[in-house]
């Protein structure tokens, strides 16, 4: 949105001028009438370098910061407040700057006849798909405050599953991380001395010695070569990511990796019934929410699988038997959702797979960090050890000699 400069006249027939955010020219007038103040100029303001970098140090929006939102909203609509004055009071108390910059930008498009679930939807970067269908289906039914009290909820087990699968994959990243700098501390400044070492004994050096050794004569010889070349496959494999062929291979091939790929699929298994049971008791059509859970899925392998079912389900099949073709979805959660479509309680059944499944990535998330903390130990044990032991294999030859 640009930043627009404005000139008016009030009620009273006195002239304000002020700045103003707004996604057009016509948007800032709408805005102007419904403060009861008649705009006579209206400019775009340039945006200068600065304020461009200004804006890409914003405060971000956290989900924490979304989730005391919608529970602070559902209490005021529940208490009877209208709607724009609940944004008037969540805005002022609001301390991240960001986020309340965008709810009086609602604010202000509710005022101006947008409805609230439009107004959202055009700050995708804090309100996602997923957040404005719901509101969508509560301003239509009547029961918004019943619909982001459920989003409340919704929000916290998500980010809640989030963090614990982060917190399982934070400890094997430190470690190799502290790995890379150890080896490569060694390699560029303690293997050159053992070097010079070597060299005063004569003879030839035993095979992992004289590889080490290569190996840091490589590095230091070649940094300019070696790191630049690390950094670009990092770019390039960021790039390969960013397509769609790309990562529909890395989306599939994570999957299927022993360990990780197995609390992968519970996660993402947690994750659509979840959010699809959110969507079918909020009463959204059962292909819009598959749509939507499609695209917030965070997998391309089971986005395709979601997609796949949309389509079946239009041509009159139910939702458990697209999903068992698909191989993605374990058969006991494919058993459960014929269960509770034959019942008519296909919402309460996706609630009781999710809080299995939840039940589950806890138990995966747990089991993981006891096997990796005694393999990261080893991994990191081996590799310096390795390094240390070849180092010193030349002057245990050299004491063997003289013995």
């Amino acid at each position: 949105m640009a930043i627009y400069k404005w000139e008016g006249r009030t009620r009273t027939g006195s002239v304000a001028k002020g700045e103003m955010e707004a996604p057009s020219e016509e948007a800032v007038i709408a805005r102007l009438r419904s403060q009861q103040i008649v705009a006579s100029k209206v400019k775009a303001k340039g945006r200068s370098s600065d304020l461009m970098s200004i804006d890409l140090m914003k405060q971000k929006v956290k989900e924490q910061d979304i989730v005391i939102f919608t529970r602070q909203f559902a209490t005021m609509i529940d208490a009877g407040l209208p709607l724009v004055q609940c944004l008037e009071i969540l805005v002022a108390q609001q301390v991240n700057k960001t986020f309340a910059d965008a709810l009086n930008d609602i604010k202000n498009d509710v005022e101006a006849g947008s409805t609230f679930a439009k107004a959202l939807g055009k700050h995708p970067k804090i309100f996602d798909q997923l957040f404005v269908a719901l509101v969508a289906a509560g301003e239509v039914g009547g029961i918004l405050d019943t619909i982001m009290n459920r989003l409340g909820a919704y929000i916290e087990k998500a980010s809640k599953l989030k963090k614990k699968v982060k917190g399982a994959m934070v400890y094997p990243a430190a470690v190799l991380g502290i790995t890379f700098i150890v080896v490569l501390v060694l390699l560029i400044f303690v293997i050159p001395v053992f070097k010079s070492m070597f060299e005063d004994f004569g003879g030839q050096l035993p095979g992992p010695t004289q590889l080490i050794v290569n190996v840091s004569e490589a590095i230091r010889g070649y940094w300019f070569i070696i790191f630049p070349a690390m950094i670009g496959a990092v770019y390039a494999i960021k790039y390969a990511l960013g397509t769609e062929k790309g990562r529909v291979v890395f989306d599939d091939f994570i999957l299927k990796v022993p360990v990780f790929g197995i609390l992968i699929r519970k996660v993402a298994v947690a994750k659509f019934t979840r959010t699809l049971g959110t969507m079918i008791t909020s009463g959204v059509p059962i292909l819009d929410g598959l749509d939507i859970v499609a695209k917030t899925s965070g997998n391309k392998t089971i986005e395709r699988a979601i997609l796949k079912t949309k389509g079946r389900i239009a041509e009159g099949k139910t939702i458990a038997e697209p999903l068992a073709e698909s191989g993605v979805f374990p058969a006991m959660v494919c058993q459960m959702i014929t269960v509770g479509e034959s019942t008519g309680a296909l919402d309460v059944m996706l609630a009781k797979i999710a809080d299995f499944y939840e039940d589950e990535v806890d138990m995966a998330v747990n089991s993981l960090t006891t096997l990796i903390e005694p393999l990261m130990m080893v991994i990191l044990g081996g590799t310096v050890g390795f390094l240390l032991v070849c180092m010193y294999l030349p002057i245990f030859k050299l004491v063997s000699v003289i013995g």
